[in-house]
């Protein structure tokens, strides 16, 4: 199973994961359909399904033009509104594209259907991988947009924070930098949390998360002595609260001038 990362929009990631037997590929969260169709051919793949996580634009924008192009792809999702559905799944249904298994997670909070996707290949002993659109990213989680705190902690304790700790996280967006800043204040000393050299982003994987996402360590004295609570609830509706007013120091802006002799353009 080969996962290709691709950048899209100003942060948001979409995969295309191949089963590298077959040459058949799926999609997950497809919003630029022209660019995943140029690597679709670079690949020399077949695209044979979408995986929508949930109805949002920046996610779901590409199913219609996919199926234009493609009549026969098959489109999955939790939610109605996803644009193109074909297939709506529920929780713990289990999907097969040739050797690639996929086990759908119903995680409503962002979305009231908002799905991630647990894959593993047939006879491999490569970790496994979830695609987790908006509910979990690394080094944080998503906002309560259609949901409860306790929808979200269901999310992250029983749903995903139970799957094997190799498995490979791949979110839907790159936040990692400002969500480890955020971790920094809410736990200073832990280190893991202020590693700002390695700039870590997908995938990571649900042991590192459990290491410095402080949406997933609830538990831990460190993060409750910043939200003032002990119970893990409310340690995680303190956290969102905090995380949405939180704001990462501003980059210093240099004029043009300052800028061409930083850069050794000009001769002070």
């Amino acid at each position: 199973m080969k996962v290709k990362v691709i950048s899209v929009l100003e942060d948001n990631y979409m995969y295309l994961v191949i089963d590298e037997q077959s040459k058949e590929a799926i999609a997950i969260d497809p919003a630029v359909p022209h660019r995943l169709l140029e690597i679709v051919s670079r690949e020399g793949v077949r695209l044979t399904a979408l995986l929508t996580t949930h109805h949002h634009w920046d996610h779901a924008r590409g199913n219609d033009a996919l199926v234009k192009e493609l009549p026969e792809l098959r489109v999955y999702g939790g939610d109605d509104r996803i644009p193109g559905l074909t297939d709506k799944v529920t929780h713990g249904q289990e999907l097969k594209f040739n050797a690639i298994n996929v086990r759908c997670l119903f995680t409503p909070c962002h979305t009231s259907g908002h799905m991630c996707y647990f894959t593993w290949e047939d006879d491999c002993t490569d970790s496994p991988a979830v695609f987790t659109g908006d509910t979990l990213f690394i080094g944080g989680c998503g906002r309560f947009f259609e949901g409860t705190v306790e929808q979200m902690y269901h999310n992250l304790t029983e749903v995903l924070g139970t799957l094997p700790l190799d498995t490979k996280i791949f979110c839907g967006h790159e936040y990692t930098i400002k969500n480890l800043k955020f971790a920094s204040l809410v736990e200073p000393e832990n280190e893991k949390a202020r590693d700002d050299d390695d700039k870590p982003t997908v995938p990571s994987t649900l042991l590192e998360e459990f290491e410095y996402n402080p949406f997933l360590r609830l538990s831990e004295e460190s993060v409750q002595k910043f939200t003032g609570k002990t119970d893990p609830i409310e340690v995680l509706r303190v956290l969102r609260k905090e995380k949405d007013n939180f704001k990462k120091p501003k980059e210093r802006v240099l004029p043009h001038a300052m800028l061409a002799l930083e850069w050794g353009l000009l001769r002070p």
